[in-house]
């Protein structure tokens, strides 16, 4: 009878006080989604202009057939820029995988080739964001209108999203 009165008295002390926790913080860098979508949108907003976004629309912007022969091409050349920059990435994940599973993993090498991986994806990326910039320099000023109010509905949404997935405060 004693055990079984101080463990229902265990559990009453200590529910109240685990409910009262306060909830983690949501924020950039602490795991929240939408923290992260916010500080990607500037980027998301560059995107809409890469050649395989454009090329995919071309009926709807009304490319012109020299602006699919010059998206195509600027398609083309980042592609292959891109996947040699993956390989890379590839190459020094794999040497960090093995350094970091040695007996003693050696930190200086997984940090070197951490920052090697590191940068190949950031030049795979930036690579991206210099094809928007060209490709969005080939259209018409009548074409990136279209393409901005698309882009702005598409945010309108996002911000509705946004909201409506916020938690509420608990009381």
């Amino acid at each position: 009878m004693t055990a079984r009165l101080l463990i229902m008295i265990g559990l009453a002390t200590t529910t109240p006080v685990a409910a009262q926790r306060p909830v983690a913080p949501m924020g950039r860098m602490m795991g929240d989604p939408m923290g992260m979508q916010e500080m990607m949108e500037p980027i998301a907003h560059l995107m809409l202009y890469t050649p395989p976004h454009l090329l995919a629309r071309k009926d709807a912007l009304g490319l012109t057939a020299d602006q699919v022969t010059r998206l195509t091409a600027l398609r083309d050349a980042t592609s292959a820029a891109q996947d040699a920059a993956m390989t890379e990435a590839k190459t020094h994940l794999e040497e960090l995988q093995g350094a970091a599973d040695a007996g003693s993993p050696d930190s200086g090498a997984v940090k070197t080739h951490f920052l090697a991986a590191h940068a190949a994806m950031g030049r795979a990326r930036w690579l991206s964001v210099k094809s928007a910039l060209e490709a969005r320099a080939l259209l018409t000023d009548a074409q990136r209108t279209k393409l901005k109010a698309w882009a702005d509905s598409m945010q309108a949404w996002m911000d509705q999203h946004r909201q409506m997935m916020k938690p509420s405060p608990s009381h």
